[in-house]
């Protein structure tokens, strides 16, 4: 008798189809944090071990070095491009503080793009109930390429407070250490490997037939019964593996640095990816993606105690 094994892919995120863009949209209005920007573009590096002290309180390594894998990620610093006005969940209106000529050649902004002053939120002032503002990430300062990411993001606070963040940085630079802290908690948002079409078996996790099977070995056995005449969106079949939206929650910063002020280049540069050009974060953990993906760091959405209390004093990286 052959063996058998039921179908195991989850059906929580469907259709399991290539996601329409690299950054993924969040749901602010679920996400909070602390006065400034909820989120910060940010590209994959790779992996690696890093040497630590544990500070973390009841540990059994308390207070010894230990080495935890850890993720690391590039930051380069962003712009703000205009900042959206939300009145019931609802955009009522745009203002555009920044449509330089390499944003427009780059992303291809629409001539009718008029940049608008910041004033203009004071005349609008009641009109709305709350802030986004879309950034697009300077990655030209890196070594991955030259076409900005763009993405919404939230901003914590109340609505003063975000008033204040948006005049104090239109037409400046906004810096990841202005956002992340270390020993912070984030949630990391971005697309999984993407492996193109994949059969059941490795798509779904369904058991192989017996060698003298009809039609095929890695196939299911059945699509359905004959009475309802089509076949259910659950029956096991090849499709689309990979590139879709994925989230790591609660992940531990472990360290957030420049690289002028600390090295963390390997001699022979990072496999895939090259040298780290500009701030960078050590997540402790794997995350989602290949190396260069774009990846979203956000607040954390349901925060976790035990990992929010584990703290760790960087030392060095295990290169």
């Amino acid at each position: 008798m052959g063996t058998h094994k039921s179908r195991c892919g989850s059906l929580q995120i469907w259709p399991r189809k290539r996601a329409e863009k690299f950054i993924p949209s969040v749901n602010w209005s679920a996400v909070e944090g602390e006065k400034g920007l909820l989120g910060f573009i940010a590209y994959k590096v790779g992996m690696s071990s890093a040497l630590v002290k544990d500070l973390t309180a009841d540990s059994m390594t308390k207070d010894k070095k230990v080495i935890i894998p850890v993720s690391v990620v590039e930051i380069p610093s962003m712009k703000i491009y205009s900042v959206r006005m939300y009145k019931n969940s609802l955009c009522v209106g745009e203002i555009v503080l920044n449509a330089d000529k390499e944003l427009r050649r780059v992303i291809k902004i629409g001539k009718e793009a008029k940049v608008g002053k910041i004033e203009e939120l004071d005349k609008k002032h009641g009109q709305f109930d709350d802030l986004k503002v879309i950034v697009y990430s300077l990655v030209k300062n890196t070594s991955i390429k030259k076409t900005p990411d763009i993405a919404e993001v939230g901003l914590g606070g109340k609505l003063e407070d975000k008033i204040d963040f948006v005049k104090q940085h239109a037409n400046k630079e906004i810096h990841c250490s202005e956002t992340l802290k270390k020993s912070q908690l984030v949630d990391v948002r971005g697309l999984s490997r993407g492996k193109g079409l994949e059969g059941p078996v490795k798509r779904f996790g369904i058991g192989l037939k017996a060698h003298k099977s009809e039609k095929g070995r890695r196939r299911p056995g059945s699509l359905g019964p004959w009475h309802p005449h089509h076949v259910t969106f659950r029956a096991p079949q090849a499709g689309q593996l990979g590139m879709q939206v994925r989230t790591a929650y609660n992940n531990k910063i472990v360290e957030v640095g420049k690289i002028n002020e600390k090295n963390i280049n390997p001699k022979s540069g990072w496999m895939n990816f090259g040298n780290i050009q500009t701030e960078y974060a050590l997540i402790r953990g794997s995350i989602p993606g290949v190396c260069r993906r774009q990846l979203l760091l956000t607040a954390p959405l349901r925060r976790n105690r035990a990992s929010d209390k584990k703290t760790y004093e960087f030392i060095k990286l295990q290169n």
